[in-house]
């Protein structure tokens, strides 16, 4: 595969900060941008050392990467697209794939299997959704389905969720054993943070 054909972007921060990965077609998949992955990881900063961390929607690997190159101690990346996957693997490779856990397949049904090996291991992770935007075709209803997913998880196996959206969708602010406890726009996209509410919102 050439990497000549393809699009880039940089590592932002950490370890590997400078570092080119590829970005599969935009017509497959959206690569978050660099100012609202700096807003990301400014408000996670340290509480990421040695945690675990999980991209559904993995595309390129561009936020789990930039976790890994900031400390987590793991990733997980999980992409249904085949072409996406293959530049996900080389992107992993090209930084730390010992850290690096790759699932090919449908993010819904491989989270709980995620989620089930912490609990197992008694640790958690942050959750990071950036699902399809709902304007594309066969993805109307894509909301409810993360907003499903969310309730259905048990919150002692999550420090923080984070859901890159469209603007104009409204998330609400209790989603199961979670409530919203952080809004930031950027144009078109949005970050939408949720905590579990028995905990407090640790620097948010």
């Amino acid at each position: 595969m050439r990497k000549d054909k393809y699009l880039t972007t940089k590592i932002i921060g950490g370890k590997f900060r400078g570092k080119k990965i590829l970005l599969p077609e935009k017509s497959v998949t959206r690569s978050s941008k660099s100012r609202l992955r700096e807003s990301l990881f400014n408000t996670l900063q340290f509480d990421l050392i040695d945690q675990n961390f999980i991209e559904m929607f993995g595309g390129s690997g561009s936020v789990g990467l930039e976790a890994i190159s900031r400390g987590a101690k793991q990733a997980w990346f999980i992409e249904l697209d085949p072409n996406s996957f293959k530049i996900l693997q080389q992107n992993c490779q090209s930084l730390d794939p010992t850290r690096c856990d790759i699932r090919f397949g449908n993010a819904f049904e491989i989270l709980p299997n995620i989620l089930k090996t912490l609990e197992s291991r008694s640790e958690k992770a942050y959750l990071y959704i950036d699902p399809p935007f709902s304007i594309r075709d066969g993805y109307e209803d894509i909301y409810q389905k993360v907003i499903d997913l969310i309730a259905s998880i048990h919150p002692d196996v999550i420090h923080r969720i984070i859901i890159e959206h469209m603007t104009q969708a409204t998330l609400p602010e209790e989603v199961g054993a979670f409530e919203k406890v952080k809004y930031r726009k950027f144009g078109k996209s949005s970050l939408t943070y949720y905590a579990p509410k028995e905990k407090e919102a640790e620097n948010l």
